[in-house]
């Protein structure tokens, strides 16, 4: 987590501290409020939230979470404030379909099963959204929703960032006598929308909610945005592979909680695989690349060859064998520097961009997948005399 988070987590965390020392606690909601009491719109951006996964981001006090959790939504409350944490378990434990949890938010999302919603209730803005956007990108599942306000206008006037920089805010916490200093994103809406369609996300609507008062000019936005069903995937550097390189294998783990994938430090998350070597079979390299990268251990026998995909990088042809493995041992962790976070992902809630090999890969075993990716020449090896597909 970076410094200026950190500061503002301690800051939450003060005002935590003192609002538990008062012993004084906010009434229930009865009616739904982003963050102007009484302001337009409410609850019915979310839609129906009955039976869906849904996360709060920044959640405080947990009375939003739990108003969500009485329509018969399954919340998760997230909150990095251990005192906020502590005021909402207080309140809120054994709620039936809410769940509280003192985290990082960006940690969470890179560790949880994707959620239908996310939203959240001003608490954006206290993150660099350079950091969390990438997690809640992949933390949705395809065609999940993130709703969230954040500040537009301050009290005295000071209109949005024309830059994607924190900046320092005095804020007058409910309850407390004295301004405190948090850093905020506070962006023009223009640089949310980049920001979100940056990270795989499509932004379909922002909605202003203005303070009634005519001697404040508080204002905020409201930002609804949602997840596209289709996996999006992220081309090869333009420079082509050296000749050593251009064959090599495609592993796909595929068990019950999913495919195993990890996340390379360029941000394209990726089948195991690698080069086959010389003296390999294309199982043995699919071994061997497995436990390499994953840990994960197999048999070559127990490896199922798919058969070739072939397309160009550059005047170099592309061979790519995607490989099924049956049956293996082990717990997925990770074991080179640049490729890590290995996890199990739902066929349909896969995360992106994915690396176009294993893009390639998935469809090939898989053509039923929502995979975005340039095409392929796949000859499968259960036709060897049939004609060649592309996918």
């Amino acid at each position: 987590m970076p410094d200026i988070e950190k500061d503002n987590r301690a800051t939450w965390t003060a005002y935590g501290t003192h609002q538990l020392a008062r012993g004084i606690g906010l009434p229930e909601l009865d009616r739904w409020a982003w963050d102007i009491p009484a302001a337009s719109p409410g609850a019915e951006v979310l839609g129906d939230v009955t039976g869906l996964r849904v996360l709060d981001l920044g959640s405080g006090l947990g009375r939003h979470a739990a108003f969500l959790a009485a329509l018969g939504a399954r919340v998760t409350a997230v909150d990095s404030s251990p005192t906020q944490h502590q005021r909402a378990a207080a309140r809120y434990a054994g709620t039936p379909g809410l769940r509280l949890l003192c985290a990082d938010a960006v940690d969470h999302l890179r560790a949880a099963d994707p959620y239908d919603l996310v939203y959240s209730v001003s608490g954006v803005p206290f993150m660099d959204p350079r950091r969390l956007l990438p997690a809640l990108a992949n933390g949705l599942r395809p065609g999940g929703r993130f709703v969230f306000t954040a500040l537009h206008t301050n009290s005295r006037g000071d209109g949005p960032s024309s830059q994607v920089v924190p900046r320092p805010e005095m804020l007058r916490l409910p309850g407390t006598a004295q301004d405190h200093l948090v850093h905020m994103w506070v962006l023009a809406p223009r640089l949310w929308e980049d920001l979100l369609v940056e990270h795989g996300l499509i932004l379909d609507s922002v909605t202003a909610i203005d303070t009634p008062q005519p001697d404040n000019a508080a204002s905020y936005r409201l930002y609804a945005a949602r997840r596209p069903q289709r996996v999006p995937s992220r081309p090869r550097t333009p420079a082509p592979p050296p000749p050593n390189a251009a064959v090599g294998v495609g592993v796909i783990v595929h068990g019950p909680h999913g495919v195993l994938l990890g996340r390379h430090r360029r941000g394209t998350y990726e089948l195991p695989g690698g080069k086959v070597e010389p003296d390999e079979t294309f199982p043995e390299a699919a071994v061997r690349e497995l436990a390499e990268e994953s840990g994960l251990m197999a048999d070559p026998s127990h490896v199922r060859v798919l058969g070739t995909l072939l397309d160009r990088v550059g005047d170099v042809v592309r061979v790519t064998v995607p490989v099924l493995v049956t049956l293996w041992s082990g717990t997925p962790q990770q074991r080179e520097e640049a490729l890590g976070a290995w996890r199990f992902w739902p066929t349909d809630r896969l995360p992106g961009p994915l690396f176009v090999p294993s893009a390639q890969c998935l469809t090939a075993w898989d053509p039923t997948l929502p995979l975005d990716h340039p095409t392929a020449s796949f000859q499968p090896y259960g036709s060897p005399t049939g004609p060649a597909t592309t996918c």
